[in-house]
């Protein structure tokens, strides 16, 4: 059991038997009131974020999730076959856990999944992924006058790529903020 004083980025709570990371939290101390703890905290559930306040050392349940490297096979219905690459098992991951991530999971791609207990709550890409130009396009001379052209990478997430960048080239891809990195 840890204190509201003790909150940090990434720590894992329970809540009214809900699961919720910590985002951000600061100290806030008022001229003529009691200082607080405020913290931002992302549902692990829905993935919302909720602003709680805290009372200063107020007891709260720390929970420690565990991390499993999963490697993607395939899709399946709406949802997403994975590999775990220590025992072997096959997990099945809701299309709502992967969300906006699937447009960078191919075969192979390994990723981290968090659980509580036997229940998924997050997936984490790797930062940086390899992947193949599958098809290159500018929707008007403006985007090229810009320095840039819309790309469909071989999974079929879009981004902006420098103009040298063909179908087939193979780039290097910030999966975090979904920008070019550079031509491997």
């Amino acid at each position: 059991m840890a204190t509201s004083n003790q909150l940090t980025p990434g720590m894992t709570l329970s809540i009214n038997n809900k699961l919720y990371r910590v985002e951000s939290s600061v100290k806030v101390t008022v001229p003529k009131g009691t200082p607080f703890i405020k913290a931002k905290l992302k549902d692990l559930s829905n993935n919302e974020m909720v602003e709680k306040s805290f009372k200063l050392n107020q007891p709260i349940k720390d929970v420690s999730l565990i991390e499993r490297r999963l490697e993607f096979l395939y899709p399946e219905g709406d949802e997403y076959l994975f590999l775990d690459v220590v025992n072997l098992d096959q997990v099945l991951v809701p299309a709502e856990i992967v969300s906006g991530k699937v447009n960078y999971l191919k075969e192979g791609v390994e990723i981290k999944a968090f659980f509580y207990g036997e229940t998924i709550f997050a997936v984490e890409l790797p930062q940086f992924l390899e992947l193949m130009v599958a098809k290159t396009h500018s929707d008007d001379e403006n985007d090229l006058a810009n320095g840039a052209k819309i790309a469909i990478l071989e999974t079929g997430a879009k981004i902006e790529v420098p103009p040298f960048i063909e179908t087939g080239d193979i780039i290097k891809v910030d999966t975090k903020t979904d920008e070019y990195i550079q031509r491997v």
